[in-house]
């Protein structure tokens, strides 16, 4: 399991506001925030007063709320995607992307990109970091299943090309016509964080349509904590369909596929099922709700901006003073170190990481105050109740890292 890093899991009693306290009563910044989730921050008081009030009114009942139109229509504004639907997670979100691709397109082949974790789904869970000695050739990577259980006929029905890959993406399109959707998040970010070169994500838009297939951004990650309206506003591509989940709300479990009118009317017309007991659950719509128009604001992205330009300044400095081979990367709520002097653009410059750096990285952290993921794939996220202190906790714990990384 990811939450239990050895030596031992962290075992968490409470968090408020940028901290959390574990059960021996350690205080930490919190740069893990949930993977990604907690961007509001721990306990903030909006989020409190809107799950509370809700409480009070009835927390679940199957049925449509009021504040569904207004979490939709503020997604919408967002990610100018003009249908929305509800679901419960990012798993969810991508499985039932994949299907109303299928049976928008009437085609079940999809391709994604090596290394990308989409949930855990059989569609999807293919290539998801694979061994070196089973991905196969660089031009045309192997589909592999990540675990057992995953039945030979779902991995046989993806292909899988390397991020920032244009000419890669073509082959696979030439080899197949029967394919539905190509699935990418726009930004990686289970391998740190991997930006897309200038001009990639038009061109996997304009290769896909060229073929009759749709293009499927998986924003579980990137939405909401990059930009207001994540990596489709960021980069400036509008996908055919967007996926959402973690950050959109507040802390509870959520998700959300946004997409085009004529996709999106597989499911009003009765051709493709998108369903669930949960969906737009009053206490979720409620976080969303609050997390969208009162958290996230104009002012919450500045003050995201001013601490990733602390952060970017500080690490920068010091890697430069002990000439280490790495670099930072930072996209408002969501950042890291890259363990590697050169820019990693797919999965295969990944692997050249030493992983016994960031994990030594992850120690000095955890040991000195800073909560983050563990591992070389994993990025911190900052909350808009995290402040200047709890970014130079961070800076003053890497430049001791650093020293004695080097003093030897």
């Amino acid at each position: 399991s990811f939450q239990d890093t050895p030596p031992q899991p962290v075992f968490i009693d409470y968090g408020k506001g940028s901290r959390v306290w574990d059960v021996d009563g350690n205080e930490y910044a919190d740069f893990h925030n949930g993977f990604g989730v907690m961007v509001v921050g721990h306990a903030h008081p909006a989020i409190v007063a809107a799950v509370e009030s809700q409480m009070h009114r009835g927390s679940h009942f199957a049925q449509p709320v009021a504040e569904n139109i207004v979490v939709a229509r503020e997604l919408a504004r967002r990610f100018h995607q003009p249908q929305w639907r509800f679901t419960n997670s990012g798993t969810e979100s991508t499985l039932d992307a994949v299907r109303l691709a299928r049976g928008f397109t009437g085609r079940e082949r999809l391709i994604k990109i090596e290394a990308s974790y989409h949930g855990h789904h059989d569609s999807l869970l293919v290539s998801v970091e694979p061994a070196r000695e089973l991905m196969g050739p660089v031009d045309n990577p192997n589909s592999v299943p990540y675990c057992d259980g995953i039945p030979a006929a779902s991995v046989d029905l993806v292909t899988v090309v390397p991020f920032n890959d244009l000419d890669a993406l073509e082959r696979a399109f030439a080899a197949h016509d029967d394919v539905a959707a190509v699935v990418v998040e726009p930004v990686m970010m289970n391998i740190g964080i991997v930006l897309p070169d200038e001009g990639y994500l038009a061109g996997v838009r304009d290769v896909a349509h060229r073929h009759g297939a749709l293009v499927i951004f998986d924003e579980v990650k990137t939405g909401v904590t990059i930009a207001p309206g994540g990596a489709s506003e960021r980069f400036g591509v509008i996908p055919d369909l967007v996926c959402l989940a973690k950050a959109i709300g507040g802390g509870l479990p959520c998700g959300a596929i946004g997409g085009r009118e004529d996709v999106m009317a597989t499911i009003t017309d009765g051709r493709v099922a998108q369903m669930g007991t949960f969906n737009g659950n009053p206490l979720t719509t409620a976080a969303s709700r609050a997390t969208l128009l009162e958290v996230l604001t104009p002012g919450a992205y500045a003050h995201f901006d001013a601490l990733a330009e602390e952060l970017q300044g500080g690490l920068d400095g010091i890697i430069a003073e002990h000439e280490l081979p790495f670099h930072v990367l930072t996209l408002a709520a969501r950042g890291c170190v890259t363990y590697r002097q050169e820019k990693v653009r797919n999965y295969r410059d990944y692997l050249d990481i030493d992983k016994a750096v960031p994990y030594l990285s992850w120690l000095y952290q955890s040991n000195r105050g800073v909560l983050m993921a563990p591992g070389a794939e994993e990025n911190w996220t900052l909350s808009v109740q995290h402040s200047e202190q709890d970014v130079r906790r961070y800076i003053d714990n890497f430049k001791e890292f650093a020293r004695d990384l080097t003093s030897a």
